[in-house]
């Protein structure tokens, strides 16, 4: 199979589908990698990196859409992205498609089969394609939204972690899952007061096993969210709802009722965010203010740690892009239930019953789809 790797075009937007040693990976298999010139200099990969490891280089995304017969991305393909995308071709990328009506039509429109890192699963029911960039997302939200709390940077002139004879930050975590508790880790090590709202009671118990008495948990409902976020110095939403739609967990009156200065920070923002004053931003002008409380809503959090979310990235979607070259993707979805509910979109129909629903258009379901090979 020709594989693709073309360079992102996101807004400060670095990392790569395809590193050095997965592609000598995939050449060991009997494949040919075109990558797009430059596609991971803003990660320190050069193209004579890829060339060495036996990929060709590409001038440009043209060259590399018009003879891939599978591109393998990291973020949602923007419109341009879109137009060079043909029938019969596969795209192996984040999607993300159910708060993003726009894009989801412009896959249908192109023909080709699209599977998403975000909805394909293992044996324990975890996603294992988000899961590394989850990790990365939980970690930067307490880095970024500690940041944020700086008074130069719009907020109420909090240390995280207060110092002695002065209380530490309250900090709340609405999700108990990879990004929630790795967001937990990380404010609980800079000594913040740190609250997980969940609603599994089998969740918070793990998370009480895990962290002790230095964590604080509570079952979800309206009233504890409420009461927990209007007292918080720093909201961080990590609400996963696997390829559909996030929540919208905290009203516009609770954010308006939060202490003037307080944070925001929306993991769940690529699902459309948890936050009913959330909108999406970028790495360029990453917050904004609302009710008097800064938000940070960007898109594609892990990109400002490209390096590490690349090779991160990498060791998780590796062994299923073999499985999609090794076999072809119909073959490949066939053999393996946990990537078969990776797929989002084929022949111009939705497959994934959650996007379907949450855009409430048609859907041809993938049992369909696979039974008519």
């Amino acid at each position: 199979m020709r594989i693709g790797v073309p360079k992102e075009v996101k807004t400060h937007e670095y990392r790569v589908g395809l590193v050095p040693g997965s592609v000598r990976e995939l050449l060991h298999h009997g494949h040919q990698i075109v990558v797009e010139k430059n596609a991971g200099a803003g990660i320190g990969i050069d193209d004579a990196d890829y060339v060495r490891a036996g990929a060709t280089v590409a001038a440009s995304a043209v060259e590399v859409f018009a003879g891939a017969d599978m591109i393998v991305k990291v973020k949602e393909p923007q419109p341009a992205e879109i137009a060079m995308l043909r029938t019969g071709q596969v795209l192996f990328t984040y999607l993300h498609l159910a708060a993003d009506k726009g894009q989801t039509e412009g896959l249908l429109r192109s023909g080709a089969t699209c599977i998403a890192y975000e909805t394909v699963t293992d044996a324990r029911g975890g996603l294992p394609l988000l899961a590394p960039m989850s990790e990365v997302a939980g970690r930067m939200s307490v880095q970024v939204g500690a940041h944020c709390l700086e008074k130069e940077q719009g907020g109420k002139g909090v240390l995280l972690g207060g110092v002695p004879g002065v209380k530490a930050a309250k900090v709340v975590i609405i999700g108990g899952g990879v990004s929630g508790t790795n967001a937990a880790r990380m404010a609980m090590g800079m000594e913040a007061y740190v609250t997980v709202i969940d609603k599994s009671l089998h969740r918070l118990y793990e998370l009480d096993l895990q962290f002790g008495s230095q964590l604080h948990t509570l079952f979800s409902t309206v009233e504890n969210i409420e009461n927990e976020v209007i007292e918080a110095d720093l909201v961080i939403g990590a609400v996963l709802v696997p390829g559909a739609a996030a929540p919208k967990l905290v009203s516009r009156d609770m954010v308006r009722r939060m202490k003037p200065g307080s944070v925001i920070v929306d993991i769940a923002i690529d699902q459309g965010g948890c936050f009913e004053t959330s909108r999406p931003t970028t790495h360029a002008s990453p917050t904004y203010v609302d009710e008097g409380v800064v938000h940070y809503c960007v898109t594609n959090m892990p990109g400002a740690v490209a390096r590490t979310s690349t090779f991160a990235l990498n060791n998780a979607t590796l062994p299923f892009v073999l499985a999609l070259a090794d076999k072809g993707w119909r073959k490949a979805l066939q053999d393996d239930v946990y990537l078969r509910r990776g797929l989002n979109v084929h022949g111009g129909a939705i497959t994934f019953e959650a996007v379907a629903t949450d855009l409430g258009l048609p859907l041809n379901p993938i049992e369909r789809v696979l039974a008519a090979a």
